[in-house]
């Protein structure tokens, strides 16, 4: 621990701990960390996998992070796999796999027309194996929007409209994905129906609070626990219910009333010979976080894993905690790190850009303007932060006076959901380009001596 006094770069160890966060979570290392082969012998945890008992070895890829990890399991593989099919974001393939392969490059947040191409090639290569077969299924953020096949009589505009809709909302992403398994061919475990009765491992890289396996890519491999009625609750509780193109409310009033068949349950046969691994999560990602905070010198404390609520509102709470380890040394003694996961939602009010880590700092500058010795930093892991490209931002106690002598007006630019043009302005976005991963949100918050 460095001595009381001592000048501390706190900027510079912010990013130092937002570094070392993402290094934990590389897909490529967090499938090598839980897979390895032995001869014939595939084993995933204590788990063991005979390769010569299968016919066929298939690889489903799905997400921000589908490259990496669909490439240590080529390398792993070697002969033994036969065919893949990966669906990531446009942007995200750091260089070309081999024949064997169907890529696919789609939209997110809100889906293409690629994005149905991604999905049917995954159900078709699914549905191609059967009970001698073994598909190994690598599952990461974003698939519920790179990789959608609408039900019969909704199209894909239903389904984008619906998607960006519920964005705008600030839905959560149980929510949104409550709705979209609902009209959906592959979500809520339509995938396990395509590839049922092959035995199937699905490797997880979580960006979802909690590592619920029914709503990250909105669970394929996975039972669906929620229902039409939920479906239906959620756009009604946004005020969309009147909004949402009609075919959109004519199924799910179909659903309501019995007349189409549910999403398939827990104990459904189907799942009988799927299993799922997580591989990496936030969780991860924050321990490593804390463990830098402390070889930098500072008292580490984990704030929480699981945060969510409305950026603007949580930034608040962020920042009175800076206030409380300023004034009282509590609930962590100075110089300290703070360290939250998770994803926050923003309701867009206005007609700015940003991403909600950009606005959940900019809150929490406005909260803190005029504290010395104060930075916070939030990023999504993924390198993107909206409809931005920008990962997030970073911010201390003088960020809104610097900000005022350049013009801006910080409030305003919040009211406008305009955090993006604030912190170009004062040169305090994190860029990072996609990072390969996406384990949700990381946030950090130094407190360093008064």
């Amino acid at each position: 621990m460095l001595e009381e006094g001592v000048k501390r770069d706190l900027r510079g160890d912010v990013m130092r701990i937002l570094h070392a966060a993402l290094g934990a979570v590389d897909p490529s290392a967090a499938v090598r960390r839980h897979v390895r082969r032995e001869g014939t012998q595939l084993i995933v945890g204590e788990r063991r996998l005979d390769l010569s008992h299968y016919r066929h070895v298939f690889v489903l890829a799905l997400g921000k992070a589908a490259y990496p990890m669909a490439y240590a399991l080529q390398v792993l593989l070697g002969s033994r796999l036969d065919r893949g099919v990966l669906v990531t974001k446009y942007g995200h393939l750091a260089a070309a796999l081999d024949e064997r392969w169907v890529v696919i490059e789609a939209g997110h947040p809100v889906p293409d027309e690629n994005s149905v191409r991604g999905a049917q090639a995954l159900a078709a290569l699914a549905e191609q194996a059967g009970a001698e077969d073994l598909i190994l299924c690598a599952l990461s953020g974003g698939g519920s929007a790179l990789a959608t096949w609408p039900v019969e009589g909704i199209s894909l505009s239903d389904l984008q409209a619906v998607t960006d809709l519920l964005l705008r909302a600030g839905a959560t992403i149980h929510e949104l994905n409550a709705v979209r398994k609902h009209l959906d061919r592959i979500k809520g475990g339509g995938l396990a129906r395509c590839a049922f009765p092959a035995t199937v491992l699905t490797l997880v890289l979580s960006d979802v609070v909690g590592d619920d396996l029914s709503v990250i890519a909105s669970g394929p491999m996975a039972p669906d626990p929620s229902t039409f009625y939920d479906a239906w609750r959620v756009l009604n509780r946004y005020g969309l219910l009147e909004r949402v193109p009609l075919p959109v409310r004519m199924r799910l009033e179909a659903g309501l009333h019995g007349r189409i068949p549910e999403t398939p349950k827990p104990g459904d046969e189907i799942f009988h010979r799927v299993s799922h691994v997580i591989v990496a999560s936030n969780r991860l990602a924050a321990q490593a976080a804390l463990e830098e905070a402390a070889r930098l010198g500072y008292h580490p404390f984990l704030l929480s894993t699981f945060v969510e609520g409305e950026a603007r509102e949580v930034a608040r709470v962020i920042a009175a905690i800076a206030k409380e380890i300023a004034t009282t040394g509590r609930p962590v003694p100075r110089p300290a790190c703070v360290v939250w996961g998770g994803e926050t939602t923003v309701t867009v009010r206005g007609s700015g850009r940003g991403g909600r880590n950009q606005e959940l700092v900019l809150s929490a500058a406005i909260a803190l303007q005029g504290w010395p010795e104060v930075v916070v930093a939030s990023m999504g892991t993924d390198g993107i932060d909206g409809p931005t490209d920008a990962a997030g931002a970073i911010a201390d106690g003088e960020s809104v006076h610097r900000a005022y002598l350049l013009g801006l007006d910080a409030m305003g630019h919040l009211n406008a959901n305009d955090a993006y043009a604030f912190f170009e302005a004062l040169g305090d976005l994190i860029r990072t380009g996609p990072t390969g991963t996406n384990v949700n949100d990381i946030g950090v918050m130094l407190v360093g001596h008064s």
